[in-house]
């Protein structure tokens, strides 16, 4: 559990009403005792919102995912090239700052279930852009940043 401050920046995840992954960012509003709700303040919206805390966490570029329907996204190399501009418009969203962003081609199959899409720099830190299979849903894709594996290092 995390301990929230006023004006920490958060990410609120939950699902539409199809059932999708939904992810809205926001500043905490109001601190609150430990397992009560948290007022958040969502970007784009006028009022507060009171939010179980179990469904918000602080941004960081490790969290900050996009979801997207249809696997073919992986499948096509000009698609796949595509999902960095995707990524890096969620990460503007949620208000991370990325030093540099270059981009591997259309992309390096590095598992079965996806591609290594990009290398990027964020607070003195790396880590790689990777396009993969869904685990929670059936033909739908994440998008996310991780810390490169040894063998990234090199």
């Amino acid at each position: 559990m995390t301990d929230f401050k006023l004006g920490d920046r958060i990410r609120y995840a939950t699902t539409d009403g199809d059932g999708f992954p939904l992810v809205r960012y926001g500043f905490v509003g109001s601190v609150c005792n430990p397992g009560e709700p948290v007022t958040v303040m969502l970007d784009g919206e006028i009022a507060a919102d009171s939010v179980d805390l179990a469904l918000i966490e602080t941004v960081h570029i490790s969290n900050v995912t996009l979801t997207l329907g249809g696997s073919d996204l992986l499948d096509d190399p000009s698609l796949r090239q595509g999902l960095v501009n995707l990524w890096a418009a969620e990460a503007e969203s949620a208000g991370l700052q990325i030093a540099s962003l270059h981009c591997i081609g259309t992309g390096v199959r590095d598992s079965s279930e996806g591609y290594a899409l990009a290398e990027l720099n964020s607070g003195g830190e790396r880590y790689v852009l990777r396009g993969t299979l869904c685990m929670h849903r059936y033909n739908a894709i994440v998008v996310h940043a991780d810390r490169p594996s040894r063998w990234e290092l090199t």
